[in-house]
């Protein structure tokens, strides 16, 4: 196990702002173009202009593009520069071609998704974490296509999912890309009553997705060793977990060889009285594992262990 691999609660007083960035070019209008060129090319001949388009995007972003290279030494540490290079070139490649399908194929209802899934691994896991009819908590990160994963799973799930997400700084935005099915819901963490809302799907015996390997910049992060050196991680998942009763899912979607979608399903981790920090745990060496496995599909475009204590 990496050093420091104990979850420790961020220090009082600490500024722990998230460090994600946002471009110019996240913008309703730009988004529109994209989907409407992606929309008009077959899916295999809009996969290979993705991937054209996301090796140009790693020339004109220095900032991401060493971000992503500092990301991938600690993940590759026994990589050449040239293979890490490639590496990097290959992740903003794979991103392009996550977006280009978030244009097409996320923004359609779930039932009319299977030719894009491959295979579903561990599906019974979640018929395991649904035995007790407490709802699941499925975690995913930012790795292959996790909007996607929210939508393959509410079709193999079957009941309600609530798909949690950061608040997107333009409102329409937000909306284009997140609109409500039958069965699927958006919920934004600018919602006052979100945690509440959740809890009660969760009573109702319903699905929450949320993301896991972002810190929220709040105190309630915590640090947990992640490939060798402790990194923030947020907690209020296994705290909604532990109040609702609810198992954790760790899951996951990656893109395969064949350019269709595999859903890997985890085994459900309990989240007892104080034991939040022990689940988070779990939860980020299964992380961690994945990573390892396909670290060109691991989208933090941000310097992800910062200074090693949390902070921007």
């Amino acid at each position: 196990m990496p050093s420091g691999a104990g979850a420790v609660e961020a220090e009082p007083g600490v500024s722990t702002h998230p460090r994600w960035h946002s471009h110019g070019l996240n913008r309703l209008g730009y988004y529109r173009l994209a989907a409407l060129a992606a929309g008009a090319l077959p899916r295999p001949v809009r996969l290979a202009a993705a991937r054209r388009t996301g090796r140009l995007l790693a020339r004109a972003l220095p900032r991401e593009r060493r971000a992503v290279d500092r990301n991938l030494g600690r993940i590759l540490p026994a990589a050449s520069p040239a293979v890490r290079a490639r590496a990097v070139a290959d992740t903003f490649a794979r991103f392009a071609c996550c977006f280009s399908d978030l244009l097409v194929l996320n923004r359609r209802r779930p039932a009319s998704l299977a030719g894009a899934l491959a295979a579903v691994e561990g599906r019974e896991h979640l018929v395991q974490a649904r035995a007790a009819r407490r709802g699941v908590i499925l975690l995913t990160a930012h790795l292959g296509n996790w909007d996607l994963a929210g939508r393959l799973l509410a079709r193999h799930h079957g009941r309600p999912t609530h798909v949690v997400l950061s608040a997107e700084r333009e409102a329409g935005l937000e909306a284009y890309l997140r609109r409500d099915q039958p069965g699927l819901r958006f919920v934004t963490r600018r919602q006052a009553s979100a945690a509440l809302d959740l809890w009660a799907a969760l009573r109702r015996d319903e699905m929450v997705a949320m993301q896991a390997d972002r810190a929220t910049g709040e105190r309630g992060d915590a640090l947990v060793g992640f490939f060798g050196a402790p990194a923030a991680f947020p907690l209020g998942p296994f705290v909604l977990a532990r109040a609702a009763g609810a198992p954790v899912v760790p899951a996951f979607c990656l893109m395969t060889e064949d350019d269709r979608y595999r859903l890997t399903i985890e085994p459900p981790i309990a989240v007892r009285g104080g034991g939040e920090h022990a689940a988070l745990e779990a939860t980020v060496r299964a992380l961690e594992r994945v990573v390892r496995e396909h670290p060109t599909q691991w989208f933090n475009f941000y310097d992800v262990w910062a200074d090693g204590r949390g902070r921007p």
